[in-house]
């Protein structure tokens, strides 16, 4: 993306590029335009945890990762988006405001999970083998890992059939058990 100018994004749209900055100041302005339009799939499938007081919070946890990456895998211009912000993105200077926006979203992401980890030994009175918060950013890693790796070649797996166990092992692993 870091070579590619908005004359190059406004031919590829079938636009003119006046177009393209009455709209857009610059290229990190239409990227954060892109991302707004689309919530990645794993921030608002996390913000919906901990409503439903009711729900066992690591089976709805497990969901909501599950939704999330079941998302990108079917929805194609949520997979477009993905694919830019993860593996199309070179943070040069024009674009260091989208590094700290995906920064931040990464955060979010990381304290909604930890939330849902917190809750769970509250209400479940787990004995997590390190600490929830060291637990959140591995899930977290293993869950981006498995986008990034299904991304570079979708055709080599089913990324739901693959990520369903890993996030269980992963969970069992830290001491945590969803409830079946």
């Amino acid at each position: 993306m870091s070579r590619t100018s908005l004359q190059d994004i406004a031919q590829a749209a079938g636009t003119t590029r006046g177009a393209i900055y009455w709209h857009f100041r610059n290229k990190a302005d239409l990227f954060n335009a892109m991302m707004a339009r689309i919530t990645l799939p794993m921030e608002q499938a996390l913000q919906l945890l901990g409503h439903d007081a009711a729900q066992d919070p690591l089976q709805a946890l497990q969901h909501a990762l599950l939704d999330a990456l079941n998302k990108i895998a079917t929805d194609t211009r949520t997979r477009r988006v993905f694919e830019v912000a993860t593996l199309k993105v070179e943070y040069v200077d024009e674009l260091l405001a989208v590094k700290q926006r995906q920064l931040l979203t990464q955060e979010a992401v990381v304290n909604h999970i930890q939330r849902s980890l917190n809750d769970a030994c509250v209400r479940r009175s787990l004995g997590m083998t390190i600490p929830v918060a060291l637990a959140a950013q591995g899930l977290h890693a293993l869950v981006v890992g498995l986008i990034h790796t299904w991304m570079l070649e979708p055709k080599a797996f089913d990324l739901v059939t693959v990520a369903r166990p890993a996030i269980g092992a992963y969970l069992r692993g830290v001491g945590a058990t969803p409830a079946q």
